[in-house]
């Protein structure tokens, strides 16, 4: 065995080699990139090298109907003739069942391959995991090679081919569904439908586990033909939007409970901060259509029947009238077409609220700033810089109607106030001559803070830009010479609220320094000898409920508070978070800050812009409706839950997601059923919205089909979830505890109920293809910062952690959890350059998180979403160095938080590309600090890159290998 846990007696690339036999094609498809060769360099070729990856391929999804082979939807005029209760569908022949969020079902095998990082799809022809790299490189990496697939990933839509991949042909249980064109179908009577297929396999034989899996978009929603309206590929939201842990829903509470699988969904109702990145219809219609009894609105899983005059729902099975107006464009005053209605084709829409969905018009976008002026502010830059980039971007506030309002407010042992309101005629237009030099006012009452003026604090931006302008010139200097150490924070957020509290909106707190007086005041409490203890519990939970008991009533205004922390000592991350965690608002947390690191500022004015940029939903509320069996059970993430289904956003944002946990409460006699996202809210360009979000999901009474069709990224969300509501109320053990048992009894479950063969005496981890890198992210999950027991985390740190995995929507979350590792050394040739057809850069090949990937005369680049590392290893050639950098020796080039020179090479083009293409992102305003770690260099930052290897030993944790054995003998035992 290796020194990172891994078996290397040989058997694994015996196996490799008898694949590679099998699959010469695989081989074949590698690309022998050109490279540069440097012999003159003094370097030891025969180096250990990175292990090859010697997984095998695993058999995938598969085994659904082919689209080619739907039957024909019944026609409108045979619907008609069956009677009031007959069918009304459009008459399309061969129309689809829902193709879900599985993109692109009828591309070829090999576009498929390449869209899903080398897999194959229902023939089974394309290797399985990551694609061969080519195996020459340029500064002393020994041939690598990283091993072919085996078993195809089946779409779900065909049987699974007998191809080279492996894939296996079963037709068996291909049926026809019955249904002539032209005739009635009853949703009760359509034979059971050939879901995915369930395929077995031993984790301890996929070593290193294949990380192209965690790329993969979750296992196809297999519907039958009459489950949808029209032939639509998007009827279905896309599972960016809304994806549900289960594909395949359990058709009893007992099913569920023996399954010991999660039932939640994963909602994020915005993909993008701007509406132009998104491309959602938008439905005018003044009378929205929606069910008289459970208010889920019209959607493309609904039925029209009585010759298309009423509709049935497909939640709760009520029927109503179809609106008048339903079928008439009263915008152009024309008759519109029925079957090409945006909400009866596509799973995500918006409408247009009418006056009935407000209770007040829309109100403007406000933004309340509350500035720390005390002495720490002054001294690491952190006053001047942010006024330097509010300044910046306020023409990036979203006020296209001039409607936006402001107000600034400093805060050290006393709150000032700032007069923005222009001098204004008689006639009441803004003075010309107005003296642009705004007042200050102090409040040094902190117990019971009052607003100083009635009016000039909170002014238009617009007609007051100039005062604005100049407030904010000279706000750095106002408080130069202040040496008052003290933060009255509380206070002032106690006053802001005051403030906006009539109109509601966004208060943005910039702080650095602990509150100490006034209201909400903290103590300093941590002790780093409780660290890594029991009593470290104590330090995760709030130290005064100011914070948490203010939440409610910020809630009531519609108000919202955001968090940006920038303490280089003790900041109590725990209590102040608890006021951005119940009013939709979010915690940024910025440990030792300082604004003579040009790094850091950079830094602080991309994502303070892009937070003040993005178009906020305001007075928002989010109700998640599902078919009459199931009930929404819980609901987690950043809002405040008002009633027993409804949560409440002051102002929605736009990167962040939902988890809602799912009951089963009767029995499900449906073939599928579906569930429903709708969010209420005012558009920055004062437009009362409806966003709805809708997917049907099959259901099954057959536990297979529940594990086959199970999405391994959806329950590792819901995992975290619990994983961190478990911490603050309980602890860090008791949250490893739980995750590591819930896996555990979901393999326990597969050993019993669905392991019917012998395997023998080698005591595999037997578990199925779809689910294999959930053991992966679970282990992931308690070696995390915010779990990890360790007694060199700061518990602001883990507050902070636990906040964002809150919060992030999946493909962060997972990056979060698991980063993403590239080499940079030997990457290939289209590697860091733009595409020919898409024009994006071209990343390189992710790696295992390893040590045993990792060379010493490597480059590397690991990344999480929120931090970036590029390691350099001892014995980096001279060569690479000058590509690289264009510095003659590594001793030169700068270490810890940097930017890489920029030299003209073309290594260094490219790096720097790639490092730009990861921090460009149109949903997440984060700008992921670079940090510059020599293998050699200094112990503290190297050990801090070292815990990203998340599959060998840190701290006080095992190794993925350990830890998947440690399953093992406790399955066996």
């Amino acid at each position: 065995m290796s020194q990172y846990g891994y078996p290397q007696d040989g058997q694994d690339q015996q196996q490799l080699q008898d694949q590679q036999q099998q699959q010469p094609d695989a081989h074949a498809a590698a690309h022998h990139s050109k490279r540069r060769q440097y012999p003159t360099q003094q370097y030891n070729f025969n180096a250990q090298s990175p292990a090859p990856n010697s997984y095998l391929g695993a058999p995938g999804y598969g085994g659904g109907p082919s689209p080619q082979a739907n039957p024909a939807a019944p026609g409108v005029a045979a619907a008609a003739a069956a009677g009031s209760n007959a069918v009304f569908t459009p008459a399309i022949a061969n129309q689809p069942g829902s193709q879900g969020s599985f993109p692109n079902t009828q591309a070829p095998v090999d576009a498929l391959a390449n869209q899903f990082g080398g897999m194959g799809f229902s023939n089974g022809a394309a290797p399985f995991g990551a694609a061969p790299q080519a195996a020459a490189s340029p500064y002393g990496a020994a041939n690598q090679t990283y091993g072919p697939g085996g078993p195809a990933y089946g779409a779900g839509y065909g049987p699974l081919g007998a191809g080279s991949g492996g894939g296996i042909a079963d037709t068996s249980n291909i049926s026809s569904y019955g249904a002539s064109a032209g005739a009635p179908v009853d949703p009760n009577a359509v034979p059971k439908l050939p879901l995915n297929k369930l395929y077995n396999l031993d984790l301890l034989s996929y070593l290193p586990p294949p990380i192209s899996d965690l790329s993969l978009p979750p296992p196809p929603i297999i519907l039958p033909p009459n489950a949808q309206l029209t032939q639509s590929s998007e009827a279905n939201a896309n599972h960016e939007y809304m994806r549900c842990t289960l594909n395949v829903i359990p058709k009893n509470r007992s099913l569920l409970k023996k399954s010991k699988l999660p039932l939640a969904l994963i909602i994020r109702p915005y993909n993008a901060l701007l509406n132009s990145s998104e491309n959602i219809p938008v439905i005018s219609d003044t009378d929205i259509c929606r069910c008289r009894a459970c208010r889920a609105y019209i959607n493309p899983f609904v039925t029209f029947v009585n010759q298309g005059h009423r509709w049935k729902c497909n939640l709760c099975g009520m029927t109503n009238d179809v609106p008048a107006k339903f079928t008439y464009d009263t915008v152009n005053n024309v008759k519109r077409d029925l079957w090409a209605r945006p909400d009866l084709n596509y799973g995500v829409v918006d409408f247009i609220a009418p006056s009935g969905y407000m209770v007040r018009p829309p109100q403007p976008p406000v933004y309340v700033f509350v500035l720390d002026v005390s002495a720490h502010s002054i001294q690491n830059g952190l006053l001047a810089t942010v006024a330097r980039v509010i300044k910046e971007n306020l023409d990036r506030l979203p006020n296209k109607d001039d409607r936006c309002k402001v107000a600034f407010i400093g805060v050290d042992s006393s709150l000032y106030f700032f007069n923005l309101e222009a001098d204004r005629n008689e006639d009441g237009t803004v003075a010309e001559d107005s003296d642009y030099i705004p007042s200050m006012l102090a409040v040094s009452d902190l117990d019971d803070p009052f607003l100083p003026l009635p009016t000039g604090l909170l002014v238009d931006l617009t007609e007051n830009r100039k005062q604005i302008d100049a407030l904010l010139d000279k706000l750095g200097v106002l408080f130069v010479n202040n040496v008052n150490t003290n933060n009255a924070l509380g206070s002032a957020l106690d006053v802001a609220h005051k403030l906006i509290a009539p109109i509601g909106g966004k208060i943005i707190c910039l702080s650095s320094s602990l509150p100490n007086v006034g209201l909400g005041k903290l103590e300093a409490r941590e002790d780093r000898k409780s660290l890594g203890t029991s009593k470290e519990n104590a330090l995760l939970k709030t130290a005064s409920s100011f914070y948490k008991d203010r939440a409610i009533e910020f809630n009531r205004s519609q108000v919202s508070v955001d968090m940006f922390l920038f303490s280089s000592h003790y900041q109590d991350v725990a209590s102040l978070s608890n006021l951005p965690r119940f009013t939709a608002g979010q915690t940024y947390f910025y440990p030792g800050w300082n604004a003579s690191r040009p790094e850091d500022v950079v830094k602080l004015a991309h994502e303070l812009g892009e937070h003040l940029s993005q178009e906020l939903a305001y007075e928002a509320v989010l109700r998640v409706r599902g078919n009459r069996n199931v009930r929404m059970s819980g609901f987690y993430g950043h809002f405040f839950n008002r009633s027993s289904d409804l949560c409440s956003f002051p102002s929605f944002p736009r990167d962040q997601s939902y988890v809602i946990e799912v009951a089963i409460e009767d029995n499900i006699v449906q073939p599928w059923i579906s569930f429903q996202a709708a969010v209420l809210h005012s558009t920055c360009e004062s437009e009362r919205r409806i966003r709805v979000i809708t997917i049907s999901v099959p259901t099954s009474d057959l536990l297979p089909d529940i594990y086959a069709s199970a999405d391994q990224l959806a329950i590792t969300a819901y995992l975290t979830q619990k994983a961190c509501e478990k911490a603050l109320s309980t602890g860090l053990t008791e949250a490893r505890e739980l995750v590591y048992n819930r896996l555990l009894e979901i393999l326990q479950t597969y050993k019993k109920e669905l392991m019917t063969t012998n395997v023998g005496g080698s005591a595999p981890i037997q578990f199925c293809a779809n689910m294999r890198m959930l053991p992966l992210l679970v282990n992931a999950i308690i070696k995390h910062v915010a779990f990890r027991q360790s007694a060199q985390i700061a518990s602001d740190l883990r507050s902070s952690a636990i906040c964002l995995l809150e919060t992030l929507p999946v493909p962060y979350l997972i990056k979060y959890l698991y980063p993403d590792l590239y080499s940079l050394h030997d990457m290939s040739d289209e590697a860091g350059l733009p595409n020919e057809e898409t024009g994006e850069i071209v990343l390189p090949q992710k790696v295992n998180l390893t040590g045993e990937r990792i060379a010493s005369h490597g480059l590397y680049l690991i990344h999480d979403g929120q931090t970036m590392f590029l390691w350099i290893g001892r014995d980096a050639v001279p060569q690479l160095i000058l590509d690289a950098f264009g510095l003659d020796s590594k001793d030169k080039l700068p270490t810890g938080k940097a930017e890489i020179p920029e030299t003209d090479t073309p290594l260094n083009l490219r790096i720097r590309a790639i490092i730009s293409k990861i921090r460009e992102k149109k949903d997440n305003i984060t700008w992921p600090s670079l940090f510059i770690v020599r293998e050699e260099g200094e112990p503290s930052l190297r050990h801090w890159a070292s815990t990203f290897f998340v599959e060998d030993k840190t701290d006080q944790s095992l190794t993925y290998y350990q830890f998947l054995t440690g399953l093992r003998d406790k399955l066996n035992a």
